[in-house]
C-alpha cells in the first residue's frame, strides 16, 4: 500500500533500524519505544489487522514473533518480553504489527496499559462468554 509507512519499511524505501528481514516478515525498532529495544514485527503483505492475515501466514508470522521475543531477551540480556498487538483501536499504523518489548524486573511496567474491571456477576460473565462462543462457532470469525 503506497501510503503505509510499514509497507515502505518492508519495501526498503523508508529507513528503519531493521533487526530481521525474512520471507515471513520484517522486524524493526519502534521509534517511540516503551523501553529501548522495543521491536515491531510486521508481515510482508499489507493487512490492517490480525483477522485479515491469510490463515496460511499466521503460523509463520507468529513463529517470527516468537524468534524475535527470544532474540530480544538474549540480545539485550532482558529478563523477559511483553508481546502485544492492537487491532483497530489504539493501532497507530493500520498495518498488522506485533510489539516485542524487553522487560526487566522492576522496570515499572505493570500489567496492561489500560484500566481493569470486573464482571458484576457470574451470570454477566456467562453472557459475555456465550456471545464469544457463539461467534467463535462461525466460519472464519472475521469482523465485518
Amino acid at each position: 500500500m503506497a501510503d503505509c509507512v510499514f509497507c515502505a519499511i518492508v519495501a526498503g524505501t523508508t529507513p528503519a533500524f531493521v533487526v530481521a528481514d525474512t520471507a515471513d516478515g520484517v522486524a524493526f525498532l519502534d521509534t517511540r519505544p516503551v523501553f529501548k529495544g522495543h521491536v515491531l514485527v510486521v508481515p510482508r503483505t499489507h493487512v490492517p489487522v490480525l483477522t485479515d492475515l491469510d490463515l496460511d501466514l499466521v503460523g509463520p508470522f507468529f513463529a517470527l514473533v516468537r524468534r524475535l521475543a527470544g532474540a530480544v531477551e538474549t540480545g539485550l540480556g532482558a529478563g523477559g518480553t511483553f508481546v502485544a498487538m492492537n487491532n483497530r483501536v489504539s493501532q497507530s499504523v493500520p498495518h498488522l504489527h506485533a510489539h516485542v518489548v524487553p522487560r526487566t524486573k522492576g522496570d515499572g511496567l505493570r500489567g496492561f496499559f489500560w484500566p481493569r474491571t470486573r464482571y458484576a456477576s457470574d451470570s454477566e460473565a456467562v453472557s459475555f462468554a456465550s456471545q464469544i462462543k457463539s461467534s467463535f462457532a462461525g466460519t472464519d470469525n472475521r469482523p465485518g
